[in-house]
């Protein structure tokens, strides 16, 4: 385990492939270390309605919150806005010829998924953090 000594925390950006491996089924690795996608429509939050925190399947930092879910209907749970602060890092991506916008988490860099703009959807935002839901972990409310 990586530490950081001013504070006892793992650094999760200190940890290798292998140790990624270690810990994350290869789905979820797939996804999270290697920036794939899963499959629309099959993701074990595309349409849940449950209340929590939405945090990093790698890292376990919280991210979204259920009040900012939204049916965007894509195949991915979709976001208006992740938790404020510094929770996810966005990034250009330009890997599939065009150009997007990479979202990661801030604590570990693990892919998450990616954020659109300017599509219409009535949110307060007029964002759409389109993330893979391999790469979160609902906490329920009421826990």
């Amino acid at each position: 385990m990586t530490n950081d000594a001013s504070n006892g925390r793992e650094d999760f950006t200190k940890l290798t492939d292998a140790d990624w491996r270690e810990r994350l089924s290869p789905a979820e690795f797939q996804v999270l270390r290697q920036a794939g996608t899963e499959r629309p429509f099959v993701g074990e939050y595309t349409d849940t309605k449950d209340v929590g925190v939405y945090a990093c399947r790698a890292c376990g930092a919280e991210l979204f919150r259920s009040e900012t879910k939204f049916e965007s209907h894509c195949g991915w749970p979709s976001f208006f806005t992740p938790l404020a602060g510094e929770t996810v890092i966005e990034r250009h991506d330009d890997s599939l010829g065009t150009r997007r916008t990479e979202v990661l988490c801030a604590n570990c860099h693990s892919h998450l998924g990616h954020v659109f703009a300017g599509e219409g959807y009535d949110t307060p935002t007029d964002l759409r953090y389109c993330i893979n839901s391999i790469s979160l972990r609902l906490v329920p409310a009421d826990s």
